[in-house]
């Protein structure tokens, strides 16, 4: 990734050397990475925004109007993962690291993938 706006679903405070939520939607906070040129320039956190069972468009439209263009995840649902590429954001996949820092790295380096839909969890936080 050349250029682009990063969010990766994050535990407590978040931030570029913080923990990575294991599913998007049970995440304390989203880590926002601005990346230009190939490198990292800024970092910032919005908190997450609660939604009930049913619910998952929320944060796909908090992050689409906060202007994400990739997103990392460990796991997701496949009605968000539709809300998301008809957003727009491109969703990527890495369900073994739980820092933020790696992860962003590979993306940007272009070496992790985009999520298939046979990896989709059924909600809840587990796969």
């Amino acid at each position: 990734m050349e250029d682009g706006r990063i969010a990766i679903p994050s535990m407590a405070a978040g931030g570029l050397d913080g923990q990575r939520a294991g599913h998007f939607g049970h995440c304390d906070v989203f880590t926002l990475v601005d990346v230009e040129k190939g490198e990292i320039k800024d970092v910032t956190t919005i908190p997450n925004q609660s939604h009930v069972q049913g619910g998952c468009m929320v944060p796909v439209n908090l992050l689409s109007e906060n202007k994400v263009n990739a997103l990392i995840v460990g796991g997701i649902g496949m009605r968000p993962l539709m809300g998301f590429r008809q957003a727009g954001i491109d969703v990527y996949h890495d369900a073994t690291r739980h820092e933020i820092r790696p992860v962003v790295e590979d993306l940007i380096a272009g070496s992790l993938p985009q999520i298939d839909d046979d990896q989709v969890c059924g909600g809840g936080g587990g796969r």
